[in-house]
């Protein structure tokens, strides 16, 4: 089954998720904001995909940071838990399907994973 996490009223969310339904690719669908993020499953995604996948340095979050916390998020134990305690620094949607990680939504990238089922 494939999971998608992010937040339901985030644009690039609502992209992947009609295209999902378009494709009809079956989903569940995880709100960061209801369900939060655990540090397991950050630390799974962060075994595939680099930390500047998971974090959206152009989000808001990002930029509302302090400094300190700047500079230490780049030391993935850091990073894990400030997006555990302020899950809009994940880069939205992430898609998890056979063992492929997907970060944001790209057409392209959906097209390639889920032309392999």
């Amino acid at each position: 089954m494939v999971q998608v996490y992010g937040i339901p009223n985030c644009d690039t969310v609502k992209k992947a998720l009609t295209w999902l339904k378009e494709k009809a690719v079956g989903f569940e669908f995880h709100d960061f904001k209801k369900e939060g993020i655990t540090a397991l499953k950050l630390k799974e995604w962060l075994k595939t995909v680099p930390l500047d996948q998971v974090l959206n340095k152009k989000s808001i979050a990002y930029k509302n940071l302090t400094e300190d916390e700047k500079q230490h998020i780049n030391i993935k134990t850091e990073a894990i838990k400030l997006m555990q305690t302020n899950t809009n620094l994940i880069k939205r949607p992430v898609v998890e399907t056979a063992g492929t990680i997907l970060n944001g939504f790209s057409e392209a990238a959906y097209i390639l994973a889920f032309s392999k089922k």
